[in-house]
């Protein structure tokens, strides 16, 4: 009796469902009135909702990102975004080149068959075989590269440009939970879709020119969709399923499929439900996944014969089961990256988390004598459950990969902001318990300090920060802890989402707006890249010695060109240019240089302090 008593309490957000608009005297007054009831009979929520969830989505999706809000602030940083934006850009030129051979575009401009075949000729041309300084790069399937060129085409080939992939996926997957939720769930649609857009990791990974985001959006909507047919018996959303699957599974592989189906059977077997198993392959949907995902699979295999090898052997199973690729972290790592990812989040979304493991617990505890509860027509709420599933499968799986990146477990998130709204919600005529309030409360302090002397550390690489910096950021911490504290317990849990998002929006705001500039001297390669063409515009050559592997990458995208290396063998330097060439180098090995040059002249252009670099001018060799 104790577990169905428990299982009643934590489903009562359906019965603490928002009455409808229409309900409310005096609501449909006016043009503004007949707005929001059209809003909510089309919809199923209001239109301030609506209004919020949009400015508030783009703010922290697209602020500093872009030139039009905010300004591109930071250009490419780290390996992976400009080699990622560098292959797009070499597949538009391809494809760019062979539409320009047979003079035709995608969309035929006749239905005859020489038109067709042109067209056809020009939709294939370079959108098969990802290339990278003109040669075939297989480590992952084409989705982003196909998103991207599009934007390039759209808006140009640019370092935000090459991010809109990423931020656009996220965007969807916020408005498309919104209106899961609003309509499945009722109550805390609104709080789970301002969490899921304004924790760390999705702000971080929707700005960011990689696949990982490619792979955790549509993962999302598609298991978002399974359930609605879990839960309706409608067809229809199985179409989401496997449309979103196919998309996942073009963005990073048969991951996307092992996570998804993975999730599915787990659910399906805990609660004996094998019939939905079976009743989850449907026909249409899996000639819809294989009419989506096999012509390119194929075509790139026949094209390249190592794919298969490159990619499903070294780059899947490889990549799990070894070290190959230096990316060995300890057994715990992603509990410590859920716990950075989810920021401010986080005590809220593991109380949650606990809650639905025990709701969850009591819910199978009584399945044996189901009854019906309001608002389901199934025994109990499955809903925590499946979520539960969803969000431990990716960080218990990854946890024993033998590479472990934080992109990994990026579908997690999810589940967990949902998880949270909905907790939000269904604690509002009870309140938060204060230990739990000031938790929250001391997490958003702590990460409003910690964020705001990032610049001292980046930039300036200190540790400890000036006294004046310190007390400035432990001040404006404490106050944002006790701004939530105070603001909640005056006013309710119903205004915690609008109190966190306020420091949030000022982090944001200080790091892009006021920092962003600086972040961009000291990671990417953009003003290095700039300075570079001013000093020597009539040099085509760039050659680098002993640098970052980013600043390798972010040189190639912003010069659109390969890179030359100087590489070390014994006492001798190899791979010196015969031609003349812009050489950068650690400072530190500047005096190395007459060794290094046998007598060839160059000169100093500039000093790039901020990265210790040195860029010369190599002059031909005579």
């Amino acid at each position: 009796m104790t577990e169905f008593k428990k299982l009643i309490e934590t489903n009562q957000s359906v019965a603490l469902a928002p009455e409808s608009p229409s309900s409310v005297p005096g609501y449909a007054s006016g043009v503004w009135g007949a707005l929001r009831e059209f809003a909510y009979s089309r919809w199923g929520t209001a239109v301030w909702e609506i209004v919020v969830l949009l400015l508030v989505s783009s703010f922290f999706l697209l602020w500093g990102l872009v030139p039009y809000v905010g300004g591109d602030k930071l250009g490419l940083v780290g390996a992976d975004e400009p080699r990622y934006a560098q292959i797009a850009r070499e597949m538009l030129a391809a494809h760019s080149e062979d539409c320009h051979e047979v003079h035709a575009k995608v969309t035929p401009h006749s239905l005859r068959p020489g038109d067709v075949e042109a067209s056809y000729h020009c939709l294939v041309g370079g959108t098969v075989t990802p290339i990278l300084y003109g040669k075939p790069w297989l480590e992952k399937p084409a989705l982003y590269y196909w998103r991207a060129m599009s934007f390039f085409k759209e808006f140009g080939v640019s370092d935000w440009s090459a991010r809109l992939p990423s931020t656009s996926a996220t965007f969807a997957l916020i408005i498309l939970a919104f209106l899961h939720l609003r309509r499945f769930r009722p109550g805390g649609h609104l709080d789970a879709s301002l969490i899921l857009v304004s924790c760390a990791a999705m702000v971080a990974f929707a700005r960011g020119a990689s696949t990982d985001m490619q792979l955790a959006a549509p993962l999302s909507m598609g298991m978002l969709g399974w359930y609605a047919w879990y839960e309706t018996g409608k067809k229809f959303w199985l179409f989401d399923l496997y449309f979103f699957g196919a998309a996942a599974t073009l963005a990073k592989g048969p991951v996307a499929v092992f996570l998804m189906l993975g999730t599915i059977v787990l659910f399906c077997g805990l609660r004996r439900e094998w019939s939905a198993l079976r009743r989850t392959i449907w026909w249409p949907g899996l000639a819809l996944f294989f009419v989506m995902v096999l012509p390119w699979y194929i075509a790139v295999q026949r094209r390249n014969p190592s794919f298969f090898r490159q990619f499903f052997l070294e780059h899947n199973l490889e990549r799990f089961a070894t070290n190959r690729y230096q990316h060995h972290q300890p057994v715990y790592y992603y509990l410590v990256v859920l716990v950075l990812g989810l920021m401010p989040w986080t005590a809220l979304a593991f109380r949650a988390l606990v809650e639905a493991i025990g709701g969850s617990i009591a819910e199978w505890k009584v399945r044996n004598n189901a009854q019906r509860y309001v608002g389901h027509h199934r025994a109990g709420d499955a809903f925590p459950e499946f979520l539960v599933l969803w969000a431990l499968l990716p960080v218990v799986f990854f946890s024993f990969s033998g590479s472990k990146l934080p992109g990994y477990i990026l579908p997690s998130i999810p589940p967990l902001a949902i998880l949270t709204g909905d907790y939000l919600f269904r604690v509002r005529r009870v309140g938060l318990p204060d230990w739990l309030l000031y938790l929250h409360a001391g997490l958003t302090g702590f990460l409003t300090f910690v964020l705001l002397l990032c610049p001292q550390y980046m930039v300036y690489q200190k540790i400890v920060p000036a006294p004046k910096t310190f007390v400035w950021a432990a001040l404006l911490g404490v106050l944002a802890s006790l701004l939530v504290i105070l603001v909640v317990k005056r006013y309710g849990i119903r205004r915690i989402r609008f109190v966190t998002l306020v420091p949030l929006a000022g982090l944001l705001f200080f790091l892009m707006t006021m920092n962003g500039n600086l972040l961009d001297l000291n990671y990417s390669s953009r003003p290095l890249a700039r300075e570079i063409a001013q000093a020597a515009p009539d040099v085509q050559t760039v050659a680098v010695f002993d640098v970052r592997r980013d600043l390798d990458y972010g040189l190639a995208f912003y010069r659109d060109q390969n890179v030359a290396h100087y590489m070390l063998e014994g006492e001798s330097m190899e791979g010196i240019p015969e031609q003349e060439h812009v050489l950068v180098i650690p400072t530190r090995d500047a005096d190395d240089l007459e060794i290094w040059l046998h007598g060839r002249v160059y000169q100093q252009l500039f000093l790039y302090e901020t990265q210790g670099l040195s860029v010369y001018r190599v002059y031909p060799k005579s």
